[in-house]
C-alpha cells in the first residue's frame, strides 16, 4: 500500500494489530529491546545489542503469522513500522491505546 505520510500510515498499522494478543506480543518484544539496552550498558557487552532487534522482531512476526494472520507491515514500510511500534508501545504502557483507537472508528478495534 502507498502512504503519503506517517500519519496516513498509522491507522493502517493499527488495523494490522487488531487482536489484543498481537499487541501484547509486540509489547513484550519491544520491552526486550529496552532490557537488552540496559544489559549492554551494565555489562558493556555490546554484542547484546544484536539481540534487541532479533528478539523484538521474533515476537512481532510470530504474532502476525500465528495470531493475526497477516504479513508484518515492516516488510513494506520498515521505518514507519518501527516508529509506529514504539508509538503503540507508549500508548499501551500509559493506558492510552483505547483513546487512540477511538480516534479511528473505522478500525473497530478494542484495546482489550
Amino acid at each position: 500500500m502507498d502512504f503519503k505520510s506517517y500519519e496516513e500510515f498509522w491507522p493502517f498499522y493499527l488495523s494490522q494489530h487488531s487482536k489484543s494478543s498481537t499487541r501484547a506480543w509486540h509489547f513484550v518484544g519491544t520491552s526486550f529491546v529496552f532490557v537488552f539496552i540496559l544489559l549492554t550498558v551494565f555489562t558493556l557487552n555490546f554484542w547484546l545489542l544484536l539481540l534487541a532487534p532479533v528478539t523484538a522482531y521474533a515476537f512481532a512476526w510470530i504474532s502476525h503469522f500465528f495470531i493475526e494472520g497477516n504479513k508484518p507491515a515492516t516488510f513494506g514500510h520498515p521505518v514507519w513500522s518501527l516508529r509506529a511500534d514504539f508509538r503503540m508501545y507508549r500508548l499501551i504502557l500509559f493506558g492510552q491505546l483505547q483513546k487512540e483507537l477511538d480516534k479511528n472508528p473505522e478500525l473497530r478495534i478494542s484495546a482489550k
